[in-house]
């Protein structure tokens, strides 16, 4: 079977729930199948340099300023401004209103955006400059964690619109993962580790992660709760106290409410088998017949983490991989990435090689 197999398998078998109320929409609108199996990949430095020059001078920005800046602009190495950086560079040369939207992007004082802009959605702006300018907007974005808009202006375009179709899929992933969209990720992710030929081994290394911890995911767990809360924070960090934030705050404590509600339930239960109730005799009996079996396995426990499980044991491992036994290591990446192809449990432990050969005041 493969991954892309695997993972429609995966988001078929345990669809998601309890979703955002404010992605209630998206999620029950069909998500589009991502482009078949290694067909897209990065465009190369010369030819996006050659695109770029083509749009320049198709809108009439060839003047000799603007060729110069443009030059500097490409000389830059790729490892210092990567391919994707220098066609957004280019964009702003030429085009006023790409050089507004980047701007007010990157300013860290400036208010997030609440709405993709329109110039991003118009179909007569050639795909070359819609589509990279999107990607480099959603990316730009994405840094501040404004995954509404980052993932809206993404949803305006396609992926072999881009020179980089491998950071097309990994942001798309980035939001919808934050904003809890379990099987658009998983969507995602299949783009990023089987759609582009050539994806960086960060993004196929992180988006491993993020499956691996979606699958942790249960619905109506503290864990949810916890993810919930995380983005009310994020909402509120970015001025979002609206409609949308509140109503996911209800949704939290209605469920807190009903967590106490059982775990009161309980302890009451677990008190008279103590022999604590009303009408119990001394002996510690209620007078009828003394439970015979264990608590029932839906009840709750006691002693509940905080859904944190899957980051405790990652960083656990990353710390001490190491120093553990060979035997230990292929026991830890059987429990952590069970049903899991070998494929991708490859990509977890390279990570985890990597982390642990860090300097230790190195986070």
């Amino acid at each position: 079977m493969s991954l892309r197999q695997w993972f429609l398998a995966l988001t078929c078998a345990v669809p998601l729930a309890g979703s955002m109320p404010a992605l209630a929409q998206a999620e029950n609108k069909p998500a589009k199948e991502p482009v078949s199996l290694g067909t897209l990949g990065a465009t190369s430095a010369e030819m996006a340099r050659s695109q770029s020059m083509d749009w320049l001078k198709g809108v009439g920005k060839a003047d000799a300023d603007t060729l110069k800046k443009f030059d500097a602009l490409w000389a830059q190495p790729d490892a210092e401004r990567p391919v994707l950086d220098k066609v957004a560079g280019t964009l702003e040369l030429g085009d006023a209103d790409a050089a507004k939207l980047l701007s007010e992007a990157r300013d860290p004082a400036a208010p997030a955006p609440t709405v993709v802009p329109a110039v991003l959605k118009d179909a007569k702006r050639p795909p070359f400059y819609r589509g990279n300018l999107a990607l480099a907007y959603a990316k730009t974005l994405s840094s501040r964690r404004v995954y509404e808009e980052s993932l809206e202006a993404l949803q305006c375009i396609k992926p072999e619109q881009v020179v980089d179709p491998a950071g097309y899929f990994f942001h798309r992933a980035v939001a919808e993962h934050a904003l809890l969209m379990k099987n658009e990720a998983n969507r995602s992710i299949v783009g990023v580790l089987e759609d582009v030929v050539d994806a960086p081994e960060r993004y196929r290394m992180v988006s491993a992660l993020m499956l691996l911890d979606m699958q942790s995911w249960q619905e109506k767990d503290l864990g949810e709760i916890a993810r919930k809360m995380d983005n009310i924070e994020r909402r509120l960090q970015l001025a979002r106290g609206g409609p949308k934030t509140q109503k996911i705050q209800k949704e939290v404590v209605a469920r807190l409410d009903e967590l106490i509600k059982k775990l009161e339930a309980q302890k009451k239960a677990n008190s008279c088998n103590s022999g604590n109730c009303p009408g119990s005799q001394p002996d510690g009996s209620s007078g009828g017949s003394s439970p015979t079996s264990p608590m029932n396995d839906s009840g709750i426990a006691t002693l509940g983490g905080e859904g944190k499980v899957i980051q405790t044991k990652l960083q656990g491992l990353a710390k001490a991989w190491g120093k553990l036994p060979e035997k230990e290591r292929v026991k830890a990446m059987q429990d952590l990435t069970r049903d899991m192809p070998p494929r991708h449990r490859e990509l977890i432990e390279t990570y985890f090689k990597k982390i642990s050969q860090l300097p230790a005041n190195q986070p």
